[in-house]
């Protein structure tokens, strides 16, 4: 039911085009993981920047997260990257660029519950596969690399914001505030309010200079 225009104008198609909610019609297909809808339409998740074939078997996204293309090359072309999963541009996503696509989602979600399991339905793959290439390419396993990112952040905000340390916990994703003061002390060598204080004592210096 939906022209082809891909033919009629070759100028007019290489100008890619806006994605636009999903009908209803089309959100069924996304939720009912229905292979009969792939090559109709191609679906983006704004929140993990990713975007795959409607017969996906990912996490469902939330239906106001989505964005629907009519051609792979437009969701690209908007910044969206192919689903490791699904591969709907039917090429394989280099492993450089799909462990890229773990930390900006780590870096934006540092407040949530991540975990393996759910690092790997947001960037669709399998646990084990995940695991390994993103040790291999960063060094660390995903879990050590979310807690070094949280307590980087939790560093800061001790030392800029008026925060309780049981705010800057829930802040950084750790509402159990004595695993976060475990957690802090072991990375850091002091506890939370230790290493407050001492950049309360650093900061006025550091002022004057």
């Amino acid at each position: 039911m939906r022209s082809n225009e891909s033919g009629s104008n070759g100028g007019e198609r290489d100008r890619p085009r806006e994605g636009r909610p999903a009908s209803d019609q089309q959100w069924d297909a996304i939720i009912a993981c229905d292979g009969a809808s792939n090559g109709t339409f191609f679906y983006a998740v704004k929140t993990t920047r990713i975007f795959c074939r409607p017969s996906c078997k990912s996490r469902e996204p939330k239906r106001d997260h989505v964005l629907v293309f009519d051609d792979a090359r437009d969701a690209a072309g908007a910044g969206f990257r192919a689903c490791k999963r699904c591969k709907p541009t039917g090429e394989r996503m280099p492993d450089q660029e799909w462990v890229h696509q773990m930390t900006d989602y780590i870096d934006a979600h540092l407040q949530e519950d991540l975990s393996l399991e759910s690092l790997s339905q947001v960037c669709h793959g399998s646990v084990f596969h995940m695991h390994r290439t993103f040790k291999r390419l960063q060094g660390v396993t995903p879990i050590v690399y979310i807690q070094h990112r949280r307590i980087a952040e939790a560093r800061s905000l001790l030392a800029q914001s008026g925060l309780s340390i049981s705010e800057v916990a829930a802040n950084v994703g750790l509402t159990n505030v004595p695993y976060f003061t475990t957690l802090f002390k072991r990375k850091t060598g002091m506890t939370p309010a230790e290493f407050r204080t001492t950049m309360q004592k650093i900061e006025p210096s550091g002022k004057e200079g």
